[in-house]
């Protein structure tokens, strides 16, 4: 805008990235907007008519950077669930990692990673599994940022050369962001669950406490349960449906993964850069479910079956695959895998890894590895839920991926053009003297 209340003296004075540290929090939430007007794009048509007069200009690699921290950082050593009635001589055990970032997860399971795109390739970042060095990595300075930004550095690999093979045509895109979407000089986020995962770590919490899984269509328990009944493992009165478990991994996934994507839409704001979180974008085109037909997406792995509407997708080999069949031989082998990401030598709850207590040997060594009966029990569930769908879970797919953020160069001349003043803040007005200078 041509003048603009200034809000924040910091982005007068100093570097970009003193700016960002200073920006308020207070205003990256009452200053979002959706806004998706980027340099070298066009309105074709309607009141709102618009050519960008400037060329495509995309994100640095340090902007990037700074996107993908907001979305998956490692922030420090997360606290764990630190009680639970079953076992109330111990911590309790329903943590997968400790390894704490800057968008929470459901009992700390943290099965969620990060791909995103641009001109020049897609790439894939995990952190899910470092170890963090102190309970708060950051510090609040520059130089906390640049640890941050490292971190998150060392756990990119770039996974293509190209931008995403995703048509600018429904129904991979939806009619109203075709002008927008995937345009040259964009950075696409795509937030990215392990369904499998998340439902063995629900699983695992709920037989803890003596909760059925029972088939909702019959309602009968799901397996052979009857031996765990005897023992006192679990509590028949206790019921939980296959499709209540079924919805409330999906719950957990997608707010994990909205959590994440909005994460980066604050920091858009306070970096002065377009964008916004959108679903308008068929998840299974994105993944490579048309690679057949030539859109190759990402490149994941599918499978096919008669019961399925759609196919199932089970991850990007070698990169991030899903804990079930065919990236494990059986369900057994995928419970075997998940108790020991658990309690195995590089698990959680090792007592020689270290931990966000004072004393993390001790409160570690507290919790029991679960017994013989236990992982039976988990593996009679998760084989029945598996041989009635054919995947595990009975979900749209194994491999979420709800929800993306794009971010772009603000083309501001369109909005002082069309609207009223406040249209964009003065991160924005000061992001090319800022970032570009």
């Amino acid at each position: 805008m041509k003048s603009y209340k200034k809000t924040v003296s910091k982005l007068i004075e100093g570097s970009a990235e003193e700016s960002l540290l200073n920006f308020p929090l207070i205003d990256s939430l009452f200053g979002r907007r959706a806004r998706r007007f980027g340099l070298g794009m066009e309105i074709p048509s309607g009141p709102l008519a618009y050519k960008s007069e400037k060329e495509p200009l995309p994100l640095s690699e340090q902007e990037q950077m700074i996107l993908v921290a907001a979305a998956t950082g490692v922030s420090g050593w997360n606290f764990g669930v630190p009680f639970g009635p079953r076992t109330p001589n111990s911590h309790a055990e329903f943590t997968l990692r400790y390894t704490g970032r800057t968008a929470p997860t459901a009992a700390g399971l943290g099965t969620t990673a990060l791909f995103y795109t641009d001109d020049k390739g897609c790439y894939f970042v995990n952190t899910r599994d470092l170890q963090p060095s102190a309970v708060r990595e950051m510090n609040g300075s520059e130089s906390g940022l640049d640890k941050i930004l490292s971190i998150c550095r060392k756990q990119t690999v770039k996974i293509s050369n190209k931008r995403l093979d995703l048509p600018s045509q429904p129904p991979h895109l939806l009619p109203p962001n075709l002008w927008w979407a995937n345009k040259p000089g964009s950075t696409i986020f795509m937030p990215v669950a392990d369904a499998a995962e998340e439902c063995l770590g629900l699983m695992a919490l709920m037989i803890r406490h003596g909760v059925t899984v029972v088939d909702h269509e019959t309602g009968k328990p799901a397996g052979n349960l009857e031996p765990f009944f005897r023992s006192g493992l679990l509590d028949s009165a206790k019921q939980y449906p296959i499709a209540e478990l079924h919805a409330t991994v999906r719950e957990c996934i997608c707010m994990e993964l909205a959590f994440m994507g909005h994460n980066i839409v604050l920091m858009l704001q306070a970096m002065g850069l377009g964008g916004l979180f959108f679903n308008g974008v068929d998840d299974l085109s994105v993944m490579g479910a048309n690679a057949d037909s030539g859109n190759k997406g990402l490149g994941f792995r599918f499978q096919r079956d008669d019961r399925w509407v759609t196919p199932n997708s089970v991850g990007l080999p070698g990169v991030y695959e899903a804990l079930c069949p065919p990236n494990q031989p059986d369900m057994r082998a995928a419970v075997e895998t998940f108790v020991d990401r658990k309690f195995g030598s590089k698990g959680a709850y090792n007592p020689d890894k270290p931990g966000p207590w004072k004393d993390s040997a001790g409160v570690k060594s507290s919790v029991k590895p679960y017994d013989p009966e236990f992982v039976d029990c988990m593996t009679e569930v998760a084989r029945y839920i598996y041989k009635k769908y054919g995947k595990f879970p009975g979900l749209r797919t194994t491999i979420m991926m709800p929800g993306y953020v794009q971010a772009h160069h603000l083309d501001t001349d369109f909005y002082d053009k069309y609207y009223e003043e406040g249209a964009y803040l003065e991160t924005h007005a000061e992001h090319m003297k800022r970032w570009h200078s």
